[in-house]
């Protein structure tokens, strides 16, 4: 895949990294990365972390645009893109909406749905005591195993792999000390996938397809960031045909939520059938040593150097004033 060549009259540049949420030090390890990329390109970056700062600073010391290298809450969740949208400065990744659709997981499913997308079946419960007819009723709906997870975090923070269901009360007192929505899902048995996006709307394209085999398949926050023994498949090992038809089904689900510029989706291939079901999408991907997004660009022929480049000349605004989208 070629890309097209950026335009390097960027101005001085912000690199939003660390920031308050439960994903800061995954952010610190991006920004890092980011940074260092794009200042080997010749782009007057800075690191800029809004937790030991206030944004109005990025006005005032001049920056021209802003590459996301936040995670979680308040770095990919529509705030930090509302305040840039308010100061005026072009940022990478989704704008307010597809940020704070895509970052609850809750809302996402309903949008997908809505559509006709493939998701996995779920029961939305909200922080609060649960009696246990409740919770087997949750069992009996999604059966077992069944995923519970906190509706707005990433990077596996707060999610329970439940295969009894005595283990619901946990699963749920866990996800539910993250976020006040708590997401039960169904469990599909197969091969875990995510595949990366470049782009917006009908300009979009996806990058290969990366297939995940995780220890035991558990690929948790662990395994994501911080070991070596999970194994990333790309090019990727499916089927014939089963590759373009994921690509394709995520395309149209990075369209649903109005994405722009980048983005991954994780998709679970369901083992007897072979049918695809979409999970998330994460609108500000990784960018460390174990990241997904730089993988599958680097199997299509792009550098870490040129991806950050690219994902940088397309920082917009959902407003657009003057000559920026």
């Amino acid at each position: 895949m070629t890309m097209q060549q950026p335009d390097l009259q960027l101005g001085k540049v912000a690199v939003l990294m660390g920031g308050r949420s439960a994903e800061r030090e995954i952010s610190l390890m991006s920004g890092r990365g980011v940074l260092t990329a794009l200042r080997a390109r010749g782009v007057d970056a800075h690191a800029f972390d809004p937790a030991e700062q206030p944004l109005d600073e990025l006005k005032r010391q001049g920056f021209a645009r802003c590459f996301i290298a936040l995670h979680g809450r308040y770095g990919e969740d529509g705030t930090v893109q509302g305040a840039l949208e308010l100061l005026g400065i072009p940022y990478t990744g989704a704008g307010v909406l597809a940020s704070s659709l895509a970052i609850d997981k809750i809302m996402t499913k309903r949008a997908w749905l809505a559509e006709g997308l493939p998701t996995p079946r779920h029961v939305l419960l909200h922080r609060g005591p649960h009696d246990a007819a409740r919770l087997q009723a949750v069992v009996a709906e999604l059966g077992l195993p069944l995923i519970v997870k906190p509706s707005r975090e990433g990077s596996s923070i707060g999610l329970t792999k439940v295969t009894r269901a005595d283990q619901m009360a946990a699963a749920v007192a866990t996800a539910a000390r993250l976020d006040a929505d708590i997401l039960c899902e169904q469990f599909i048995a197969g091969d875990e996938v995510t595949c990366s996006i470049l782009g917006t709307g009908e300009g979009a394209r996806a990058l290969p397809v990366i297939h995940i085999v995780a220890p035991e398949g558990n690929y948790d926050y662990q395994n994501k960031y911080f070991t070596d023994v999970t194994e990333y498949r790309v090019p990727c090992d499916l089927p014939p045909g089963e590759e373009a038809a994921i690509q394709a089904l995520v395309l149209q689900a990075y369209r649903v939520l109005g994405c722009r510029g980048w983005g991954r989706l994780d998709v679970m291939i369901d083992a007897a059938t072979r049918r695809p079901w979409l999970l998330e999408l994460n609108t500000s991907p990784g960018m460390t040593g174990h990241s997904l997004v730089p993988m599958a660009a680097k199997a299509a022929g792009i550098s870490y150097e040129e991806l950050c480049l690219q994902v940088l000349s397309d920082a917009g605004l959902d407003y657009a004033t003057g000559g920026e989208r």
